[in-house]
């Protein structure tokens, strides 16, 4: 019996909250106040800290490196991208209750940083799969804003033309956006063994949430990983919720980075962009030579529910919610870390998050008012590169579609 099991006989009915709330408390105390501090290099100011507590190791002699640095620039495109996909998801959420965008939706509000901070240290060639909470990773992985949200709403000009929705969005090198749950895995695995079968020094991230780290799948494909040293990245975007169900109350062993006793884990404090990047450049480094897979797990959380059909509210607190935004928020957190070593100021701050929200308003304009795909577009997109005059059968055997791709 395991210290989960041993703790259910014993709590009351309100057990479980209080056991998610002691949770909580022990997650916030373990991440200390840190010191920064600035200094002058030829580059120009330069923003740095330690961050003890950033890191925990599984079969790894040493880890990346605890002290983590930006320099002004770094540090204001992080903000500002962060800024970015948190106002993207208020759009889509606001867009969703006025009932512009229908369907499923999960938003990615609160995990700003890991996205962020990922991309930063990856290669524009290194290729990147993640499952149904992909608006963040669409937009970091080339997409505009527009196409990300006028693919919400179905417009032609989204990433997807309107077809996929918030589930299925595409770019250079990002395969989605995918609905079934962890299937998206055994799919980076292959695409990892795509970039050694052609001898290129990529590597493929392959991200999955802490519900799905449960499915067969996932073993199975870190098992092909570590037979063929594929160059794979495996992600798990732990939020400590799958669905509604709290890691503690769905997880046999909750430390995913401890997963597998062949393949070597990182824990990293997904809510602190600089410890992201210092995690990922070590993570690919690993995989680039020749050592096969590494698996992270992202220590971070989701401000809204599962989807939004999910109030958020009725397998953990508001109290909770609100305590994480401010005391862990990594947009908050890191503007705060810039304004303490004075390499930014309130006003530079203020025109960085005026410029998002014009951005945003615009992108809105034409998710709203683009055209709509047209039902002829049904048949187009079912093969690669057609011959001309080709057609496609409809529902029975009168109906045929000329299509031209």
């Amino acid at each position: 019996m395991n210290i989960y099991a041993k703790l259910i006989v014993r709590l009351p009915a309100n057990g479980w909250r209080l056991l998610l709330q002691q949770q909580q408390h022990k997650i916030n105390s373990s991440i200390p106040s840190l010191a920064t501090a600035v200094r002058q290099a030829s580059s120009g100011p330069i923003l740095e800290y330690d961050e003890p507590n950033a890191y925990k190791l599984h079969m790894l002699e040493e880890g990346p490196n605890n002290h983590v640095s930006c320099t002004r620039e770094e540090g204001l495109d992080f903000y500002r991208k962060m800024q970015v996909v948190r106002r993207m998801e208020a759009s889509a959420n606001n867009m969703y209750k006025a009932k512009l965008i229908r369907g499923f939706c999960h938003l990615y509000s609160g995990q700003e940083a890991v996205c962020v901070g990922m991309k930063a240290a990856m290669d524009k060639n290194d290729s990147l799969i993640t499952a149904y909470r992909a608006h963040g990773w669409t937009y970091m992985m080339g997409v505009s804003v527009t196409g990300v949200l006028a693919e919400l709403t179905g417009r032609k000009t989204g990433c997807s033309e309107g077809r996929g929705g918030s589930m299925h969005m595409y770019g250079p090198n990002f395969y989605g956006g995918n609905g079934i749950v962890g299937a998206q895995v055994p799919l980076g695995a292959g695409v990892a063994f795509a970039h050694k079968y052609r001898g290129e020094q990529n590597v493929c991230v392959a991200l999955y949430g802490d519900g799905a780290a449960n499915q067969g799948q996932v073993f199975e494909a870190f098992n092909m990983a570590k037979l063929w040293l594929l160059p794979c990245i495996f992600v798990c975007e732990n939020n400590g919720y799958g669905m509604g169900t709290s890691t503690a109350r769905a997880s046999a062993n909750p430390n995913f980075y401890r997963r597998c006793e062949y393949i070597p884990g990182l824990w990293v404090n997904g809510m602190d962009v600089l410890a992201v990047r210092e995690a990922t450049r070590f993570a690919r480094n690993w995989c680039t030579s020749g050592k096969g897979p590494i698996i992270m797990e992202m220590a971070t959380y989701r401000y809204f529910g599962h989807s939004m059909s999910d109030p958020g509210t009725s397998y953990r607190t508001r109290e909770e919610v609100q305590d994480v935004r401010k005391s862990r928020d990594p947009i908050a957190s890191f503007r705060e870390k810039l304004l303490q070593a004075k390499l930014a100021t309130e006003d530079e701050f203020k025109g960085i998050d005026n410029e998002v929200k014009k951005l945003i308003e615009d992108a809105e304009n034409h998710a709203q008012n683009d055209p709509e795909l047209q039902v002829d577009e049904l048949y187009s997109h079912i093969y690669s590169n057609p011959p001309a005059n080709f057609k496609v059968r409809g529902c029975d055997n009168f109906t045929f579609k000329d299509i031209s791709k």
